[in-house]
């Protein structure tokens, strides 16, 4: 797998925190039954009174109908310059997006929601731009007709006679937040239209045939039903969140595709009763194993499969030649409530055969099933009509001659032998059998037994050489063995079909487990993207591109090329294809190629997302490629769902970590604030104390009073002073500021050192140093490891009563110099012991001078030592005390020096 990765800044491990969510605008519909009825003048009205509250609005794009009264309603409001798209030498005005977006208005008014844009726009659709504008949290004024919604389009067809290219999926206008009715009678409308207050263009003759009274009181009625069920959907919604209840019903329909044209009227009312039912909606298609789709057919189930998915339907394909069977099965399993399927109404004359229906009746007699009646020729039991490719080769024609050959061998030794036809019949149909299973097309089959069945009547039957199998039995049985090579050879491939299909399945379903295993192993999130990467590269045999997010904004491209590959990798580094893959990222919707935004691009861009993020984006590439298959679709969101819920549980893992640090310090803190407060007020009140008696009392002290003051004052000064480079010291080392200067140094002058900084109450108890070796050297850090000794001398010192014995002793010890400081005072409990180098951590028992201290000291000293590659330990002095030791790394003396 090659890896092409271009991020000098990428920092693997490293999730960037979330974009802040953005409200997200509304979107109000005018809707109206026909053209005239006051949508586009009701939404203006509505734009200026709610400008008097002081929304900012612009009118986006308004179509230029030159009518009166809109004109006198767009004064005074802001009107956005349309972009001039040039195509096929002809300009074409449309809504300005961009500009839409740069401008962002509180409010937006765009007329004609279910226009399609001119070739050289983002998006194919007006109601996309609609979607990004409410994305960008610009709330939108729209307007829409009856006739434009998807599933309404065959039913407002039957009406009118009229079928609309431009149609709007259900899903977006039902998501809308606002529907409003605009509505006058028909009658009204039609004496509008013959004053020219709709159609200034058009004579009163030369109408458009829906503007007749019936035509308009059946469209009027299905626009009231449809704004009255929306309005009904959302009070049950409300409703429900209200009681935090669960769904509407359980119903699940399940509508069954094919290639036929009339499907997509099955599919519209298949809609409209899921929408009815509130029911879950899923578009079935089963494809046969033997037969291979032409293109138009295929065309046809592609659109069929669209235009399921714009209506809300979940997509599931399944593989078999019993189409009843497998709905059966599927509806079954799936728990399906209802099917719905269209029905052809022409019947055969010669013989009848069950249906379908009847079959899937049979089946699954406790689903009911609704048949949608259809003049046109729909889906019906039997093979849908796919026309087979025949496709010739070389290689396969010359294992079919030969393999005939072969047999006509075999059948002349036999004869000679004295064998019966019945056994060289029985070659020639092993013949037909082998030439199936190693030969691609059906074709060869065919003509293998068709011309055996004429080379055994003309060389194995009497009379020889002549076609003469009309006496006896030779008519019935050359037909047997016609019929006998036919059904083995299609059962031969069929068998071989359902094996590779079979085996296809196996492998694609391998890809996904094995994917959710890796993902589950992966470090980080490279790792992540780079496994994920992988494994659809070797599922689609397409090269793959992932852009991750670093700080709210896409990396560089990573580029996975597949196997065998040599593709230039720069194409896709390329500003164009960078700014599909971010529009992606903001919008958290698919584009690019084979979609309706931004389709001149070489590759279809995926959203990586979380709950409700967006961690990265995946391109795959569809330069040359055919589109990905229903069934492919399914898996690669299945992949990448599983990708967005392993970045999203490293991004949680990240964020808890981030978020363990941030109370650790803030203990961190609270602990400093603390010790500062208490600790530190003892020896700063004890040297304001005995500055403000030398400063008010200096004529009465005598010399030894003054001396013990002086002393006093300089003890709690050193100790500040100590606290203060023991608090530097350890924030340099926990920070990585502190550099080490390591250097081979003689172990007797470091203590020596040491020991003349130590605390003047080390005069009273006895130390000693005790050296293996006096020329005993370690590599160090001098300065360093001298405030190691002192803060453990130091800390003998004051945890021991006067008189203490101390010592300090290093020997060599393998690799390692061995440093310890023992006393022989109270002694540490085995509890404190666990705690001793924590920071802040302060024992039990108190010093001579009545001061806890910070608990910093010994803290520093790990962090020192720890720094040099040393260990530091606690263990017990015996017969009694404590030992407090450290290892460095030894160096050798030169002797030659």
């Amino acid at each position: 797998m090659a890896i092409h990765q271009i991020d000098s800044e990428y920092s693997p491990g490293r999730l960037s925190a979330p974009p802040v969510e953005k409200r997200r605008g509304r979107l109000k519909i005018y809707f109206g039954y026909a053209d005239g009825v006051g949508k586009t003048c009701a939404m203006l009205h509505d734009a200026h009174e709610v400008r008097k509250d002081g929304i900012d609005v612009v009118a986006g794009y308004i179509e230029p109908h030159d009518w009166p009264e809109t004109a006198a309603l767009l004064e005074g409001l802001e009107l956005l310059t349309p972009l001039e798209v040039s195509y096929k030498s002809a300009i074409s005005k449309e809504f300005d997006l961009d500009r839409a977006i740069r401008r962002k208005p509180e409010l937006i008014l765009i007329d004609e929601l279910a226009h399609t844009n001119a070739e050289g726009c983002r998006h194919k659709k007006r109601y996309q731009d609609v979607e990004e504008l409410l994305c960008a949290g610009i709330d939108v004024y729209t307007t829409n007709n009856v006739q434009h919604i998807e599933s309404l389009n065959d039913v407002v067809a039957s009406i009118t006679g009229i079928d609309v290219s431009e149609r709007i999926p259900d899903s977006v206008f039902d998501s809308a937040d606002q529907i409003e009715l605009v509505d006058i009678e028909p009658d009204e409308l039609i004496e509008r239209l013959h004053k020219g207050n709709v159609y200034q263009e058009r004579s009163a003759r030369n109408l458009p045939t829906i503007f007749t009274r019936e035509k308009l009181i059946a469209l009027r009625e299905i626009a009231l039903r449809r704004a009255a069920d929306q309005v009904n959907r959302i009070s049950l919604q409300n409703c429900e969140q209200i009681q935090n209840g669960g769904s509407y019903a359980n119903e699940h329909i399940l509508v069954c595709l094919s290639s036929v044209p009339s499907d997509a009227k099955v599919i519209r009312t298949a809609a409209r009763m899921a929408d009815a039912f509130h029911g879950t909606f899923t578009a079935l298609h089963v494809e046969m194993p033997e037969i291979s789709a032409a293109a138009n057919n295929q065309t046809q189930i592609n659109e069929h499969l669209r235009l399921a998915e714009q209506l809300g339907a979940q997509i599931a394909t399944v593989y078999g030649e019993d189409i009843p069977g497998q709905i059966a099965e599927y509806a079954k399993v799936s728990r399906v409530s209802k099917i719905v399927m269209g029905r052809s109404n022409h019947t055969n004359k010669w013989f009848s055969k069950p249906t379908l229906v009847d079959r899937l009746s049979t089946l699954a007699p406790n689903i009911d099933i609704y048949i949608i009646p259809d003049s046109q020729s729909s889906f019906h039991l039997g093979l849908p009509k796919y026309t087979k490719s025949v496709k010739f080769s070389l290689a396969d024609s010359l294992k079919t001659i030969g393999i005939f050959a072969a047999c006509m061998l075999i059948g002349l030794w036999f004869n000679s032998l004295g064998f019966s036809e019945a056994n060289i019949i029985t070659v020639y149909i092993l013949g037909v059998l082998i030439n199936s299973v190693v030969t691609r097309g059906q074709i060869y089959s065919v003509i293998s037994s068709v011309v055996s069945v004429l080379v055994f009547d003309l060389i194995f039957t009497e009379p020889y050489l002549q076609f003469r199998v009309f006496s006896g039995g030779y008519p019935v049985t050359l037909l047997v063995m016609l019929v006998s090579a036919i059904i083995t050879s299609t059962l031969t491939k069929r068998v071989k079909e359902q094996a590779r299909q079979a085996a296809q399945k196996a492998y694609r379903t391998e890809v996904l487990l094995e994917t959710s295993h890796k993902l589950q192993q992966a470090g980080d999130e490279l790792e992540i993207l780079s496994e994920t990467a992988q494994q659809m590269a070797k599922l689609l045999d397409r090269s793959i591109i992932f852009y991750s997010v670093q700080e709210n904004a896409l990396s560089e491209p990573m580029v996975f090329l597949k196997e065998g590959s040599a593709a230039d990798t720069q194409v896709y580094f390329r500003e164009d294809e960078r700014l599909v893959a971010e529009w992606v990222y903001k919008n958290n919707k698919r584009a690019g190629a084979t979609t309706d935004t931004l389709s001149a691009a070489k590759c279809l861009y995926l959203a990586v997302r979380g709950k409700d993020r967006v961690f990265a984006v995946s391109g795959i590439v569809m330069e040359k490629e055919a589109r990905l298959g229903v069934f492919e679709k399914s898996l690669v969101i299945a992949m990448l769902g599983e990708c967005g819920l392993a970045l999203e549980k490293e991004w949680l893992n990240e964020t808890k970590k981030q978020i363990t640090m941030q109370a650790q310090q803030e203990q961190l803190r609270t602990n400093l604030l603390r010790g500062i407060s208490h600790d530190l007020r003892t020896p700063l009140t004890s040297i304001l104390g005995n500055a403000g008696i030398l400063v008010s009392n200096s004529e009465i002290l005598n010399e030894e009073q003054k001396t013990g003051l002086y002393t006093d004052i300089y003890d709690d000064a050193t100790w500040l002073i100590k606290l203060v480079e023991n608090l530097l010291s350890i924030t340099r080392i926990d920070n990585g500021t502190m550099n080490l200067d390591l250097q081979p140094e003689l172990l007797d002058e470091v203590i020596e050192e040491a020991l003349l900084h130590v605390s003047r109450r080390s005069a009273e108890h006895v130390i000693e140093t005790i050296l293996g070796d006096e020329l005993l050297m370690a590599k160090m850090d001098s300065r360093l490891i001298v405030q190691v000794i002192i803060n453990i001398v130091d800390n003998a010192v004051k945890y021991t009563p006067a008189g203490s014995h101390i010592t300090i002793s290093a020997k060599k010890d393998g690799q390692f110099a061995r440093i310890e400081i023992t006393d022989d005072g109270p002694g540490i409990s085995d509890a404190a012991k666990t705690k001793l180098f924590d920071m802040f951590f302060t024992a039990d028992n108190i010093s001579a001078d009545g001061r806890r201290g910070l608990g910093l000291g010994l803290t520093l000293c790990k962090s020192i030592i720890t720094a040099h590659g040393g260990t530091i330990y606690v263990k017990d002095n015996t017969p009694q005390g404590t030992v407090l030791g450290f290892t460095l790394l030894a160096e050798e003396v030169d002797v030659h020096e």
